[in-house]
């Protein structure tokens, strides 16, 4: 049986109001990343919409703590991810924030059941020993992957790492699910069952989804879509400071 489903919180809750930083410098120019406001509620589900490079991952970095901003002001779960030293930071975003990356970021030599468990050992469910087994093949089956959970991530179809990137980011009960073009490997049909997927385990564990993606189909059936435009801009370096 898949874990209990905890109660609805109202703690969690995304707030970025004028952020602004430096992503670096590209043919004499320095890119820069501004948001004048972007905010979700307690279990909301919002999609980003925009082509690449329009700054949709640097806004999951900032609100994963993965990145800092030069100024503004940035609210996750109300905590200033500026405040926490480098090990809090982690430590947060490990109890936290789940994170599903394009590319899976399964690590290569670990079973899809390791994979998960990995999951359990950061999160806010703590489980140890046996019971962080039997949890981790409880989110297999809640995936629909019971039968691959010995099975490495090498040896699995693009379609079946992702949900066991799904399973592991969902496994520690995170109160914010980042999601950052999941579907942008997989084929069509993939991409919707795995989008569906998500959609529906994030609100049945009453999850804050943000789900970034260059596709307006993958944003249809998330409650709010919000248009990446006019975020990264470039200046000439010398009046960039």
């Amino acid at each position: 049986m898949p874990p209990p489903s905890p109660q609805p919180t109202t703690s969690a809750r995304v707030h970025l109001r004028e952020v602004a930083c430096h992503l670096g410098t590209a043919g004499g120019m320095r890119v820069r990343f501004r948001l004048p406001d972007f905010e979700a509620g307690a279990g909301e589900q919002v999609a980003v919409v925009g082509p690449s490079g329009c700054g949709k991952s640097t806004l999951l970095n900032l609100i994963a703590g993965l990145l800092l901003p030069d100024r503004g002001e940035i609210d996750v779960l109300g905590q200033d991810p500026r405040r926490l030293s480098s090990r809090r930071r982690d430590s947060f975003r490990g109890r936290h924030i789940g994170f599903i990356h394009q590319t899976f970021h399964l690590l290569p030599d670990f079973t899809a059941l390791e994979n998960v468990q990995i999951g359990l050992r950061f999160g806010r469910r703590r489980v140890s020993g046996t019971s962080r087994r039997t949890a981790a093949a409880a989110w297999l089956e809640r995936v629909g992957l019971a039968d691959r959970r010995h099975a490495w991530p090498g040896r699995m179809s693009v379609g079946e790492r992702q949900r066991v990137a799904i399973a592991r980011a969902l496994a520690g009960e995170p109160e914010i699910l980042l999601a950052d073009e999941p579907t942008g490997a997989l084929d069509r049909a993939t991409g919707r069952a795995v989008m569906t997927l998500i959609r529906d385990l994030a609100r049945e564990r009453h999850c804050t989804l943000i789900c970034v993606t260059h596709d307006p189909a993958v944003a249809e059936g998330l409650d709010r879509t919000v248009e990446a435009r006019g975020w990264v801009t470039a200046v000439p370096g010398a009046a960039a400071a």
